[in-house]
């Protein structure tokens, strides 16, 4: 409880951040559209694409957030709250869990074992093991539709989940972190695979894109591996053709 508070004040009640975060998205969201937010935690993001008039499928497979998530959002039917984890297939994952700072829980084995020793990582650990139900983008896109925008945010297990789409919608993001240098480029991979083909990054928790223009795959995957370790972390930025108009 003590980590989900810490969450709940840091992303919660800052009218300024709230603010940059829903002029950032609403280049990609507009009233009435479809997101899908991905690894949700405790929703400040689904809470900005509601202020954007979307409708919102928030996917988090860590209870505590979950509960945070429907007490968030009672009443409002336009969140659906899915309690698992995005993956490659429907079944079971594991979860690693970081009971101080569930941010940074995670599905995937690697994530915290490239954290360990790395610079700006050295206070966090994933103490305690579980289990969650998986889905896949596939199957969320059956059930509910293809999203306007997907945001995807799993601390290492963004390929994993990447794996089980096989359509592509206009937009979507995907966080990367400097600790996993060979992970970003396997989601480019798969994202030209769908016919993606523009993409742009924005660094760290900042509302805004980092470069001037959108790269190719090719000039985003050396981009990224050019980044200083200090960087630490971003969201590249992922549009399909043909353009919204």
């Amino acid at each position: 409880m003590v980590g989900l508070r810490r969450s709940l004040e840091s992303y919660y009640g800052h009218p300024e951040r709230d603010a940059a975060m829903d002029g950032f998205y609403a280049r990609f969201i507009r009233p009435g559209d479809l997101v899908f937010d991905i690894g949700a935690h405790v929703g400040d993001r689904v809470a900005s694409f509601l202020r954007l008039g979307a409708r919102v499928v928030a996917v988090e497979p860590q209870p505590l957030c979950v509960l945070a998530l429907r007490a968030i959002f009672s009443g409002d039917d336009r969140v659906a709250v899915v309690e698992a984890a995005c993956a490659d297939g429907v079944g079971t994952v594991p979860l690693y869990i970081n009971t101080a700072n569930p941010t940074v829980s995670t599905a995937s084995p690697h994530f915290p074992r490239a954290a360990r020793g790395a610079t700006g990582w050295e206070d966090e650990t994933w103490d305690t093991t579980g289990e969650a139900p998986s889905t896949t983008l596939d199957a969320l896109i059956a059930a509910h539709g293809l999203p306007a925008f997907v945001k995807i945010d799993v601390e290492g297990f963004e390929d994993a989940v990447l794996a089980g789409l096989h359509q592509a919608p206009p937009a979507l993001s995907f966080e990367f972190t400097t600790i996993e240098r060979i992970l970003p480029r396997r989601c480019l991979d798969h994202l030209c695979a769908l016919g993606f083909t523009d993409f742009n990054l924005a660094l760290g928790d900042e509302m805004a894109l980092a470069l001037p223009g959108w790269l190719s795959a090719d000039d985003m995957a050396a981009h990224l591996r050019a980044l200083p370790h200090e960087v630490n972390s971003g969201d590249v930025y992922c549009l399909s053709r043909p353009p919204r108009s």
